[in-house]
């Protein structure tokens, strides 16, 4: 492992998904998992998101495009809240989720909508 990409993909990581996800997801690593949190951590955060060449922006909403195409929801959501964190405006979110919807087909354009609109209301529920 190498200490600093971990180190530095855990403050990404943070940063997008917030402190209270990753420090759930570290604590909840067991004997069988911690190697893939650190993996997710080292690797995806690490070495990806730290990377200058792309900003925050720019990597949430691929993210959001490829998380959408492979129909992990629980993982959109995330990524969604984090897009949000990003500086994306609800207007270029409609935008990246119209897309995916003609890119990757109308159900999962359906899916995306309706887990963004749940997201926003979350969020404007707690401000």
């Amino acid at each position: 492992m190498d200490r600093k990409l971990m180190e530095a993909g855990l403050a990404a990581r943070r940063s997008v998904l917030g402190e209270e996800y990753v420090d759930r997801a570290m604590k909840n690593a067991d004997n069988f998992n911690k190697p893939f949190q650190e993996i997710v951590s080292e690797y995806c955060w690490g070495l990806c998101w730290t990377d200058d060449t792309l900003t925050r922006r720019e990597r949430s909403i691929l993210n959001l495009g490829m998380i959408a195409a492979l129909g992990k929801m629980q993982e959109f959501e995330l990524h969604f809240r984090g897009a949000l964190k990003n500086g994306l405006t609800e207007d270029e979110l409609r935008s990246v989720l119209t897309q995916i919807a003609v890119y990757c087909g109308i159900p999962v354009g359906v899916d995306c909508f309706r887990t963004a609109k749940q997201v926003l209301a979350d969020m404007k529920g707690k401000a």
